[in-house]
């Protein structure tokens, strides 16, 4: 799988707030759809939310959803809203069972974030502890390590979506999680998000942001919800790190 290099690479850091942020990182979360990879990227985000709906319609469950939800393209807002009408049923934990069996079916055509796979292994190389923090199966992160040779740079720190759906982000669950399992101070640690629920999550946290937008677009959304160090690559982060080695 070929790394999605269609953006111009910056060649530095924007501020030294951003060098500060990676130079002081003995601990990184990396939230996984966006910084690590694009996983609907041949599997379709929207393939699969057309899928759990059309699973609900046969159950005789059209009702549940709004039009609106109906067609929308992110499995998740399906999700959440079977959730909001039926929190913690049986119904919600098989629709979120058919998300996972999605995703692990994504992880085939998933594409590599340029720069990823050489930054996470240098950070572990550097000897920061490295864990994901995710919305995501975790049963999805892990085959996706494991075909891309990185299981051992998280393992065993990969915490994901779980059925308490309330505990998604923006919840600071799973980055709780992170930093409790591997005895790290929030102020020592840095989470590389995509997304403003990354941002939130990290704020409850207490923990340091570094945002990743790949298109102008994510980087809006990413200032909007309030974000001060966002980067459009990978690539400088990566830099900041090689110097140090």
């Amino acid at each position: 799988m070929t790394p999605d290099t269609t953006q111009t690479d910056p060649v530095t850091v924007e501020t030294g707030n951003q060098r500060e942020l990676i130079t002081n990182a003995r601990f990184v979360l990396f939230d996984f759809d966006g910084p690590v990879c694009r996983l609907f990227a041949g599997h379709t985000a929207e393939q699969v939310a057309k899928e759990l709906v059309t699973w609900l319609e046969r159950q005789g469950l059209r009702g549940l959803l709004t039009e609106e939800e109906r067609v929308h393209p992110d499995p998740m807002v399906v999700l959440y809203a079977v959730n909001r009408r039926h929190p913690h049923s049986d119904l919600v934990a098989e629709l979120e069972e058919r998300l996972t069996q999605q995703e692990i079916k994504a992880v085939s055509s998933a594409l590599p974030t340029a720069w990823a796979d050489p930054l996470i292994r240098t950070w572990h190389a550097l000897g920061s502890r490295l864990a994901v923090a995710t919305n995501n199966s975790p049963r999805t992160v892990a085959d996706y390590l494991t075909t891309r040779g990185l299981a051992d740079c998280f393992a065993p720190h990969i915490y994901g979506r779980t059925s308490d759906l309330d505990l998604l982000k923006p919840n600071p669950h799973c980055l709780n999680r992170a930093l409790n399992a591997m005895g790290a101070a929030p102020s020592a640690a840095l989470m590389i998000g995509d997304a403003p629920t990354d941002l939130q999550a990290a704020k409850e946290a207490g923990v340091p942001f570094l945002g990743y937008a790949r298109n102008e677009y994510k980087a809006k959304q990413l200032r909007d919800a309030g974000a001060q160090d966002v980067v459009g690559s990978l690539l400088p982060v990566l830099q900041v790190l090689r110097e140090r080695a």
